[in-house]
């Protein structure tokens, strides 16, 4: 976990915007107002500023760019009319990366303060108001809005040009409610990269009148805040056998190291050296050394879904995790594959499979490595900070379909077993393991390389056709 300094320096301010009626209910903890103040106290913010009524949507605008040019660090913009888990503000509020974020939910239709959004590769693609529309949106916005240093300009920009089509009534019949809302759309279509943070299981509601605000209340307390974090530790996209043949055991884990006060680092450190065992009873060379080679491997891989799922859980993700944790995957792996190649009678062939099967791994995260340095560099030229990308006057933010390549693996997305399939298809870090340990122990290190060379060479294939395909488009 960070220390207390670190986190007094990377606080987040909050804006609550008071400009309805409905922050004035009555709770359990005196007004919605008090309650949400009361959960703020809780997490890392550095300061609450209340925008209170007095001049509509624009001035709520206007005021939301001036926080923006002199805070210095990141916002977060919510209303005060929400009811929520103090565990979904903290979605946003106590991400380490602290950048620009919105609380959505895939499991609702959009309503009146619940406007819809569409998400894409978990960024927001668009984002809607009553005013602005969203063809194929299949998310809604949740009300809270955090808005990352690097990006706060841009939220200046966009707030002060809603304020002023606002006032002189181009926007339409827009009220106060939507203030958030149409912060969200501006920032989408001026090109800022806006991360989905997933409510999932948690409540985040806006409501309109005392028995709304009781009911919105009431269905706090049906939910474990608890198991929710526990639950949303576990990475929800990983490959086949992380999802089901390793974490459903490495989670009940997680608590335990926090009692322990193990950090992820720590780990990470432990799975290094599970691997290196693992490599020595490779070297072995007999059946034996094999199998318990194997064991220690798949404990490794355990550990190594472990880290990240504690880094999660306690929300202390560092730079140097990340890097370390990506390091320390190519660093097993090859030790591994050195202590194979000393256990097989083989002679120089078996150093030229070791050899091809390295090269072979260095070439593909290459390709992926510099694919997402593409990506991010592609991402930053795509964000103008002088004019919006697109008008903030358009109602409607039209869906593209990808066709080709890219058509056919949308598609594959679509079904849960074609998705499976397509995730096991370019081999990742946990089906190589699961490979490795499978056929080390059953057959012998010749097997493991051809395997891994055949699968692999078609997983790299496969790789640099789809970038291709996505640079292209």
């Amino acid at each position: 976990m960070p220390d207390a300094q670190t986190r007094e320096t990377t606080t987040t301010s909050v804006v609550l915007l008071a400009t309805t009626p409905a922050c004035r209910l009555s709770c359990s903890d005196g007004t919605l107002l008090d309650r949400l103040h009361d959960q703020l106290a809780t997490l890392p913010v550095r300061e609450v500023q209340v925008l209170t009524p007095g001049g509509g949507l624009g001035a709520d605008l206007r005021g939301v760019a001036k926080i923006a040019r002199i805070s210095p660090g990141a916002v977060l913009v919510l209303p005060a009319d929400l009811v929520a888990h103090t565990e979904a503000l903290a979605l946003l509020l106590e991400h380490p990366a602290r950048g620009t974020a919105a609380l959505v939910s895939y499991d609702a239709a959009p309503a009146p303060m619940r406007p819809p959004v569409r998400v894409d590769g978990a960024r927001v693609a668009a984002a809607g108001s009553s005013f602005h529309t969203v063809p194929g949106s299949n998310a809604t916005f949740r009300g809270v809005l955090q808005v990352g240093e690097s990006d706060l300009t841009v939220l200046a920009a966009v707030a002060e040009e809603l304020a002023e089509l606002a006032e002189t009534g181009r926007l339409g019949p827009v009220t106060p409610v939507e203030a958030v809302d149409l912060l969200l759309v501006g920032l989408v279509r001026w090109g800022a990269t806006v991360r989905a943070a997933a409510l999932g299981p948690l409540h985040a509601d806006r409501v309109t009148g005392q028995a709304a605000a009781e009911a919105a209340v009431g269905r706090l307390a049906e939910v474990d805040e608890a198991r929710v974090r526990l639950d949303t530790s576990v990475k929800q996209d990983d490959g086949f056998f992380a999802t089901f043949l390793v974490s459903p055991w490495t989670r009940h884990l997680i608590r335990p190291a926090v009692r322990l006060k193990l950090t992820p680092n720590t780990v990470t450190g432990v799975s290094i050296g599970l691997a290196v065992l693992s490599a020595v009873w490779f070297s072995a060379g007999d059946q034996a050394g094999r199998l318990l080679g194997a064991a220690l491997l798949y404990l490794s891989f355990a550990l190594d879904c472990l880290d990240g799922q504690l880094a999660r859980y306690t929300r202390s993700f560092t730079a140097l995790g990340a890097w370390a944790d990506g390091m320390s995957d190519r660093l097993k792996e090859y030790v591994v594959y050195v202590g194979l190649a000393f256990g097989y009678p083989g002679g120089p062939l078996i150093w030229r499979l070791a050899v091809a099967a390295t090269i072979l791994q260095v070439v593909r995260h290459a390709i992926e490595s510099s694919y997402a340095g593409w990506a991010a560099d592609a991402a930053q030229a795509g964000s103008p900070r002088g004019r919006p990308a697109r008008s903030l006057l358009e109602p409607g933010d039209a869906p593209h379909a990808a066709a080709g390549v890219l058509g056919v693996a949308e598609r594959l997305d679509a079904g849960t077993i074609s998705r499976w399939i397509k995730k096991m298809i370019v081999l990742p870090i946990g089906e190589r393991t699961a490979l490795i340990a499978v056929t080390a122990a059953v057959w012998d290190a010749k097997v493991t390389f051809l395997a891994l060379l055949t699968w692999g060479g078609a997983a790299a294939l496969y790789q640099l056709g789809g970038r291709i395909a996505r640079s292209a488009r």
